[in-house]
């Protein structure tokens, strides 16, 4: 028998897509307000993966990648996830979205994204949100799964990753977690 223990916090981690720079900012006050400041913050680049999200948000989508410095206990990620979507809804215009915000949590062996679609390799969490593993880390360095997103899975999201891995790593060490 297994001895029962607290989970070991782990990373959010949130790609962001916006197609309107203020709504973007919103977004990110309002994430800031709710799980403190951020340890990372990548580029602004064109989302060039998928056309999946223009009839929504039009043609020039901007992707980018944001990483909070407090750490989470990872059974919250479905909480993050409905306070994500209600973030998209107050700053959606006429039932459109102008930004979209995938949270996902960083631990030390993997990185789980949510996602309110049921799939045969997708967990129920809670409140209708599920957990993917969408990346695994493994003789050092993140690998990606057959059904990864396609920007999840790029060689440059997986070594912003790896790098922010060795963050959460020394953050554990210095709060003694482990």
């Amino acid at each position: 028998m297994g001895l029962e223990k607290a989970f070991i916090p782990e990373r959010l981690v949130v790609g962001v897509l916006s197609s309107d720079e203020k709504a973007e900012n919103a977004a990110l006050d309002a994430m800031v307000e709710l799980y403190g400041p951020l340890c990372f913050r990548s580029e602004r680049e064109a989302f060039v993966w998928t056309t999946y999200y223009c009839p929504e948000m039009g043609e020039h989508i901007l992707r980018s990648y944001w990483g909070f410095g407090r750490l989470v206990d990872p059974s919250t990620l479905a909480a993050v996830k409905h306070a994500t979507d209600s973030i998209e809804q107050k700053l959606a215009e006429d039932g459109s979205r102008k930004v979209n915000l995938d949270p996902g949590l960083l631990g030390t062996a993997r990185f789980c994204l949510a996602t309110t679609k049921d799939r045969s390799h997708r967990i129920p969490l809670a409140g209708g949100i599920y957990g993917e593993l969408t990346l695994m880390f493994e003789h050092g360095e993140f690998r990606a799964l057959p059904w990864t997103y396609p920007d999840w899975a790029s060689e440059p999201v997986r070594r912003m990753l790896a790098e922010l891995r060795s963050g959460l790593l020394a953050d554990l060490r210095r709060q003694h977690l482990l």
